[in-house]
């Protein structure tokens, strides 16, 4: 099993690398470490930096936001990154946000996601491929630009810059059209969470794609007090990210088997009763994402199938150093890093 070290620098106020703590993980045989953004700092800038203070890590985004740059953007980003680390260690994982930031933040229309994704993955597999100049003409996204406000002099490009490695791109979603494309268009699925039917059958076995799930995993006496702790976040994205008809997180959790506490955490929250809305986020959702508690109750999950098959590894939020150590354990990447 493959880990991977996440980074919440996207939702801090004050941006701090912890460099030593991804070069722990690195040297315990982690196989990746990801950033994200929202509206602060952004997924890629980090990632160029890491380049010059790791080795042989792999760097990826969880994800890159579809309406903050162009496709062609993004993926001059990538292989400059790439070649500033040496290559083959660039992922990107890239999932559409929701029409709050989609629109209120990048001031791009929501549009039809499912059509403006397959758009813009086809765009930069065509620019990091190089095969011929860069053309694409589809439902939400066209180059050469002809539209409203074109001169008519737009040219189809090549990259100047050629790719030094190979760069895969991972699809992150649930909603079963993106899982879909996911596994026609991409080399990875990182799902926002996996219902009880777990990965779907259409991504499991195959060679060289990746799944990727998460884990918040801490050492602790106070389980419970380490459940609290998530309550305030986890309402936050299920009540107020998003908006009565649009919020991924609230539908997220109908589809991991808590239809009723999501509609009823809105609810209270768009009601301005955020405490009630934390004190009804199921305990039992919670631990669907996370390890808790002393290493051998953590053992105990592990090894009782914390992640479903299909699954090829887990990115964990770690601050302490004793929890990646015990996960490079649990999952074995220590000895493959003394191999």
């Amino acid at each position: 099993m493959k880990l991977g070290l996440r980074l919440n620098l996207y939702r801090a106020a004050q941006f701090s690398m912890p460099v030593d703590a991804i070069r722990h993980a690195e040297r315990l045989g982690y196989h990746s470490v990801w950033t994200a953004e929202a509206y602060g700092s952004d997924a890629l800038s980090p990632l160029a930096y890491l380049a010059a203070v790791t080795d042989r890590i792999k760097l990826g985004t969880a994800v890159v936001q579809l309406a903050a740059r162009p496709p062609a953007t993004l993926a001059m980003h990538a292989m400059t990154i790439d070649a500033l680390a040496g290559g083959n260690r660039v992922i990107l994982g890239i999932g559409v946000s929701g029409p709050q930031i989609v629109e209120g933040w990048y001031g791009q229309p929501w549009g039809r996601p499912n059509l403006r994704l397959r758009d813009y993955i086809t765009i930069i597999r065509k620019v990091l491929d190089r095969t011929e100049p860069v053309a694409h003409t589809g439902p939400e996204l066209q180059l050469p630009y002809t539209g409203p406000g074109a001169l008519g002099q737009g040219k189809a490009l090549k990259s100047i810059m050629h790719p030094v490695a190979p760069i895969p791109i991972w699809l992150a979603t649930n909603a079963p059209r993106n899982t879909a494309l996911a596994a026609e268009l991409c080399n990875g699925w990182l799902p926002m969470g996996l219902g009880p039917s777990g990965v779907p059958e259409t991504l499991r076995g195959r060679p060289d794609f990746e799944v990727f799930t998460a884990a918040t995993v801490q050492i602790t006496d106070d389980v419970k007090g380490a459940l609290d702790a998530m309550r305030p976040l986890t309402a936050m994205y299920v009540g107020g990210m998003g908006s009565e008809s649009h919020n991924f997180h609230r539908d997220n959790m109908a589809r991991c088997g808590f239809p009723e506490a999501a509609n009823r955490i809105g609810e209270l929250w768009r009601a301005g009763r955020k405490a009630e809305a934390m004190a009804a986020v199921p305990e039992e959702f919670l631990e669907q994402s996370a390890l808790l508690g002393s290493p051998e109750r953590i053992r105990r999950r592990w090894q009782a199938g914390y992640a479903p098959p299909g699954v090829t590894g887990v990115i964990i939020d770690a601050d302490q150093a004793e929890a990646r150590e015990l996960m490079a354990d649990l999952a074995g990447t220590r000895e493959e890093a003394r191999g």
